[in-house]
């Protein structure tokens, strides 16, 4: 068909070529004949608009266009062949301009044509235009069928570079036509090039001086008229090497005398390791040995002989203070320099000449002995008339016998004082020959370990101690020292304590040689969980070392001539034997005092730590007592009010007044979603034993008491970790949801994980009931090469809809010395218990006087109730209204609540300002509430 087109086509051109050469020429002089010489017929087509390369999309047909002037045929040729005129859409119009004729045509390619042609080049089409002096060709144009492949021939690839360093990212996009054009997203935003970022043709992303904020996901995009191709996302970070800091000075020298330690630090922050860089390499502390000249305290030397007599009948002597001279601090002698005497016995003559050379020397003799001993007597009779004087005017200025609110006695009863630390291994024990320093105002306090205590008589002036007005007070024993033999009423005898795990026999309940020692060794392997000491009437103190828990027995609480052999012991319970149904769970360890047959005048004060987050809408927290094998029986509420017992609560220790043995536990019930315990963070570490490249991180999550993280320290210790970073403390509440432990920011360049570990859970019923009991989780790790020895990353331990706490670990992995470990895990913290005056705070002379004068109410309203009221004691008064001593039994749990500070200020400043109080206050009140609230109802 398409040469039957061809051969018509070209006979109707040769039939315009043959009109055209018979017009007249008359015709062609004339206007229209001037057209077409000049226009028409002397001009070649010129093509206006040329065919353009197209692609087809899809399954749409694209459209060819030509135009031309002057021209009297278009016909379209694509490869090699002419189009059918059926196929051509033409039209035709005249230019106003030049009166020209502008033929335009336009012809339709589909995909199916393009896909059926196959030749060696691609499908292409060009126009031929036609006029009177000949034909004009266009240019070719391609028609190619569009597309783009799915998949990148290279993907960029992440990487870590350190800061300034180059990045190169490669990108090779997917094939297609047209070619794809390629930009990059950082961060899914479009990355601009501002002159550091270099976008090269062959479509690789160039940063020369990578920067902090360069690090980010990038993705290569690439992209013609058919689809849009991403390409995998890198991921780029840079990093920043640790440097160090300057050195800090050398610290002073850890000893006063002698050899010793000095010390410079440094830190990783010149700049600080970040996104995974490099720690710093070397050792962050210094050490240095140093000598300290030792003081040298001056000491007399001999006396010189005495001198001559001189006119004024005197003689002198001297000394210098230089057996030894004072260095380096020193002390200067005590005493005096120059000595001076009479050397007559007073006795001169009238002109200033000795005596001796008057007098016979036996009349001098006999005359300075009657001197004397007249002077002794005098002195004497004054004495004697002073003591009389004072005694009646004690007397005579007292209202009532023992009225202690004197405020002469309020300022000289109580001071402050200090204990000056010997120079001994553990800083945190005292030694019992030292003196006290009375001049500041500090005090010593030592929250986990017994201090060897000071005799009170020995804290104060003289003066200071001495007996309120008209007040006799016995004289009491008031250091009672441990027995070495048993005592014939010593109890309990054959009595056989009912705890478990601790075996019968001479430690606990049976009289032999040895019954009590003042110290139980501690080992490493296991804390110490018990106590047991040997105490008498003066009372003392019991405590099991680390762990928060101790036992306060009163001054007189145990009967003259009798001593207990009382014990404590922690037992670690099930959560499930709270109760047997109700969401009732521990929040203290279970503690058994005893021995069962104990006989006491009045209740001992026990102290028990725990973890809850103490809120009276969110808690309800009960103090029960073990009845029977896994049998709890409520002894009382601490919102509630009691005659059996008393209960203070505080933020981290509940204070118990108890008058019964047995084994006792704080346990909650939580009120809402909100109620909260505290926990305890800790991650620790150390080489893996059986991978000399491997390290092992630990971390624990344990109820926030001293006696859970003991075991934790105890046991780290055991298997040689280190605490890589301070213990942290957390909130998790009681919304149903788990606990979550992950591992982040490993340098990944350095360190390898074990896949699937990253991300550690621990259920809520197993945190919110783990009752004391350590939770653990460990990350294992391993360094790619011994040359790495530095590990950085962070712990991160948080509660599904609830707090999160970060643990920053930064530690040497080669270290061999061991991290510090919190100091109540010390093998130093071994003294259990305290007897005698040493036990309490306040002397017993002074408690004495406070129970007499309160016990008794008096006309100024002053009695045991305005004491508990300034001592902030004031709730359960009912509690203390049924004691034999209300004012002691308080007396007694301020003693608890104090037995860390040691300081008497503000049992002396509740005392001072009960003194300016002048309202009268009833004397008693009644032990039951009805009783309570009539005579409050009487005060008005």
């Amino acid at each position: 068909m398409m040469g039957q087109f061809t051969g018509g086509c070209y006979l109707s051109l040769g039939i315009l070529v043959l009109l055209g050469s018979l017009v007249p020429a008359s015709l062609a002089r004339g206007p229209r004949g001037e057209a077409l010489q000049h226009g028409q017929s002397g001009t070649l087509p010129h093509f206006l608009e040329e065919p353009v390369d197209a692609y087809i999309v899809k399954s749409n047909p694209i459209k060819l266009r030509c135009q031309a002037r002057p021209a009297l045929q278009i016909f379209f040729k694509c490869n090699g062949e002419w189009v059918h005129q059926s196929q051509h859409m033409s039209q035709e119009h005249t230019d106003l301009g030049t009166g020209l004729k502008i033929r335009e045509v336009m012809i339709n390619v589909s995909r199916q044509q393009v896909e059926d042609f196959h030749g060696p080049e691609d499908y292409w089409c060009l126009c031929v235009a036609w006029s009177h002096l000949g034909t004009s060709k266009s240019r070719k144009a391609t028609v190619r069928i569009a597309y783009l492949r799915k998949n990148f021939e290279q993907d960029p690839q992440g990487t870590e570079v350190p800061l300034n360093g180059m990045i190169v990212l490669h990108c090779r996009p997917p094939e297609g036509v047209p070619v794809a054009e390629v930009e990059w997203l950082k961060n899914e935003e479009p990355l601009s090039s501002d002159g550091v970022i270099d976008t090269r043709g062959d479509h690789n992303l160039i940063i020369s001086e990578a920067r902090l904020s360069d690090s980010g996901n990038y993705t290569c995009v690439a992209s013609n008229i058919v689809a849009k191709r991403r390409s995998a996302t890198a991921t780029v970070v840079v990093y920043v090497n640790g440097g160090w800091s300057s050195w800090t000075d050398w610290s002073p020298c850890n000893v006063r005398c002698g050899r010793g330690v000095q010390k410079r630090s440094r830190t990783c922050t010149n700049p600080a390791p970040l996104n995974g860089g490099a720690f710093c390499e070397g050792m962050s502390v210094q050490k240095s040995t140093c000598n300290t000249l030792c003081p040298v305290d001056g000491g007399w030397g001999e006396w010189t002989e005495w001198s001559v007599c001189s006119s004024d009948c005197e003689r002198q002597r001297s000394r210098e203070c230089t057996a030894p001279e004072p260095k380096h601090g020193g002390r200067l002698c005590d005493g005096v320099a120059l000595a001076t005497e009479n050397c007559t016995g007073g006795l001169c003559t009238q002109n200033r000449k000795l005596l001796h050379d008057a007098k016979p020397q036996g009349v001098v003799e006999s005359s300075s002995d009657v001197a004397l001993y007249s002077g002794l007597a005098a002195g004497v009779v004054t004495v004697v008339l002073l003591i009389v004087a004072v005694t009646l005017y004690r007397r005579s200025q007292s209202e009532y016998g023992v009225d202690v609110i004197d405020s002469s006695a309020l300022t000289g009863g109580f001071q402050s004082f200090s204990f000056k630390t010997s120079r001994q291994a553990n800083p945190l024990l005292i030694n019992s020959s030292m003196q006290p320093d009375l001049t500041v105002s500090r005090t010593y306090t030592s929250p986990m370990c017994f201090q060897d205590s000071i005799d009170k008589e020995l804290m104060a002036e003289r003066s200071l101690l001495d007996p309120l007005p008209d007040l006799q007070v016995k004289g009491v024993s008031e250091r009672a020292e441990y027995h070495v033999m048993s005592h014939p009423q010593t109890f309990p005898r054959g009595l056989a304590p009912d705890y478990k795990g601790v075996a019968v026999g001479t430690t606990l309940g049976r009289r032999g040689k040895n019954l009590f020692t003042p110290q139980v060794s501690l080992t490493h392997s296991r804390p110490l969980h018990k106590a047991t000491a040997v105490f008498g009437h003066a009372g003392g103190r019991l405590v099991v070392p680390n762990t928060g828990i101790s036992l306060l027995v009163p001054h007189g609480g145990i009967a003259e001539d009798t001593t207990w052999e009382m014990y404590m012991i922690i037992n670690q319970e099930d959560s499930s034997a709270v109760s047997e149904d109700g969401p009732e769970i521990f929040l203290s360890p279970a503690v058994t005092y005893g021995p069962p047959g104990l006989d006491l005048t009045c209740p001992i004060a026990m102290t028990i730590a725990h973890c809850a987050e103490v809120a009276p809408d969110n808690w309800t927290i009960r103090l029960k007592r073990q009845i029977q094998e896994n049998k709890w029986e409520e002894v009382m509420s601490v919102d509630e009010e009691s005659t059996s017992c008393y209960c203070l609560l505080e933020a981290q220790r509940c204070h118990v007044l108890l008058e019964h043995p047995g084994r006792y536990a704080l346990v909650g019930e939580p009120l809402n979603q909100e109620a909260a315990k505290r926990l305890r963070l800790a991650v620790f570490g150390s080489p893996d034993n059986s991978n000399s490249l491997g390290f092992t991180l630990r971390v624990y999550c344990v109820d926030d008491t001293p006696h859970a993280f003991q075991e934790v320290a105890v046991g780290e210790r055991s298997r040689g970790g280190r605490l890589l970073e301070e213990p942290k403390m957390m909130l998790f509440r009681g919304n149903t949801f788990s606990l979550q432990v992950s591992i982040q920011d490993v340098p990944q360049l350095l360190w390898s994980i074990k896949p699937f570990t990253t991300c550690q859970e621990f259920s809520f019923s197993q945190v919110w009931a783990s009752n004391q009991r350590p939770l653990q989780c460990a990350f294992s790790l391993e360094r790619y090469s011994h040359s790495s020895s530095q590990l950085s990353c962070k712990i991160s331990v948080r509660q599904v809809k609830g707090e999160e706490q970060i643990l920053q670990v930064y530690t040497s992995v080669v270290e061999n010395e061991k991290g510090v470990v919190p100091f109540f895990t010390q093998s130093d913290c071994t003294i259990t218990s305290q007897t005698g005056s040493r036990a309490f705070k306040i002397p017993l002379s002074i408690r004495q006087r406070i129970s007499a004068t309160f016990d008794t109410a008096n006309a100024k309203g002053k009695d045991w109730q305005l004491l508990a009221q300034k001592l902030h004691i004031d709730r359960n008064l009912c509690y203390f209204a049924c004691q034999e001593s209300p004012s002691s039994v308080i007396l007694s749990l301020w003693e608890v609540q104090h037995q860390d500070s040691g300081d008497l200020d503000s049992l002396a400043s509740a005392l001072e300002e009960i003194s300016r109080v002048q309202s009268p206050r009833t004397a008693t009140l009644g032990c039951s509430r009805e009783e309570r609230d009539s005579e409050f109802a009487e005060l008005g």
